[in-house]
C-alpha cells in the first residue's frame, strides 16, 4: 500500500531562532522542510541535525534577490511536487532612530521583512491554486508593530505592513481554501534580541529584556519553541477555520497598562 504524501513546508529565516524552532517541530510532525537562510553555516548544521528525522533541502542566498525568492519555490516544487505551507519568518534590522536611518537600511529592511514575505507568497498560492491544495501562509510579524520604541522604524514598519498584507492576501484566496494568518511574538529568547548598545557601544539587551519582562504579566521572555507551537497548531486541520487575522503570543504584554514595579507601588501586598 502507497504511503500518503508528507506535507511541505518552506521556512525563510530557519537557521536560527524561532525559524529553527518551528522547523524542528515540523520535522517531528512529518513535514518535508526547505529551510532558507542567509547563514549557511548554521543553515548546513540544521539540516545536518534534521535530516535524522525527515527529508531536507536548504537553500542559501539573500531575500533581497527577486531570483532567489523564485528559486526557492520552484526548486521546492520540482524537488516534491506539492507545497502545503510558507513560513515567512526571515528578518533583518538595524537599531536606530528615524533620525540617523538611511534610505539603504530602509529598503533593506523592507525587502527582507515585507517585499520578499509578499512575493514568496504570491508565487506558492500559484502552486496552492494549481493543485487545488489548501496551503497555508504565516507571517511572522511582531507585538513592535503595534508598540513601538522609537528605535526601529523600517523594521516596525515592515511588520505593521506584513499585518496588513496578511489581511489581505486572506480575503483575495480564501474562496481558493487558502489559509493565511499572522503571528506576533513579544519578547523571545534569541540572538536578535541580544543585539542591544548603548552610544559606547555597551551590551545593554539584558537591561531592556528585563524592563520588557517586568511589563509583562507572565513575567518572562519567550522561548522560540513556545511560538514553533503556536505556528505548528496553525498549520494544521485543528486550525481549518481560522484565517485572516494575528495570533499574539506576548506573555500579555500588549494589553498590560504598565509595570509591575509600578503596581508595586500601589499595591504592595497584592503585585
Amino acid at each position: 500500500m502507497e504511503e500518503p504524501k508528507k506535507n511541505v513546508a518552506i521556512i525563510t529565516g530557519a537557521s536560527r531562532g524561532i525559524g529553527k524552532a518551528i522547523a524542528e517541530k515540523l520535522a517531528q510532525k512529518g513535514y518535508r522542510l526547505t529551510l532558507v537562510s542567509d547563514c549557511a553555516s548554521e543553515l548546513n548544521e540544521v539540516c545536518e541535525a534534521l535530516s535524522d528525522i525527515t527529508d531536507v533541502i536548504y537553500k542559501h542566498g539573500t531575500l533581497e534577490n527577486e531570483h532567489f525568492l523564485q528559486e526557492i519555490i520552484r526548486d521546492t516544487y520540482s524537488n516534491w511536487g506539492q507545497i502545503d505551507v510558507l513560513v515567512n519568518n526571515a528578518a533583518w534590522r538595524t537599531i536606530e532612530t528615524m533620525r540617523s536611518l538611511s534610505v539603504k537600511d530602509w529598503e533593506k529592511t523592507i525587502k527582507v521583512c515585507l517585499t520578499a514575505p509578499a512575493f514568496l507568497s504570491q508565487q506558492v498560492c500559484e502552486i496552492f491554486e494549481k493543485t487545488k491544495s489548501s496551503g497555508v501562509i504565516i507571517n511572522m510579524s511582531s507585538v513592535m508593530a503595534e508598540r513601538v520604541g522609537g528605535t526601529s522604524p523600517a523594521y516596525v514598519a515592515a511588520k505593521a505592513g506584513l499585518l496588513a498584507l496578511t489581511y489581505e492576501m486572506a480575503v483575495l484566496y480564501g474562496p481558493s481554501q487558502i489559509r493565511v494568518l499572522a503571528v506576533s511574538p513579544g519578547n523571545v529568547k534569541s540572538q536578535m534580541s541580544q543585539d542591544y548598545k548603548n552610544p559606547t557601544r555597551e551590551n545593554i539587551s539584558n537591561l531592556l529584556i528585563q524592563d520588557m519582562e517586568n511589563n509583562t504579566p507572565l513575567r518572562r521572555s519567550a522561548n522560540p519553541e513556545e511560538i514553533a507551537n503556536v505556528v505548528t497548531w496553525l498549520c494544521s486541520d485543528e486550525a481549518s477555520f481560522i484565517t485572516g487575522t494575528n495570533i499574539v503570543v506576548d506573555g500579555g504584554f500588549v494589553h498590560n497598562f504598565n509595570s509591575y514595579l509600578n503596581k508595586k507601588q500601589q499595591f504592595p501586598d497584592e503585585f
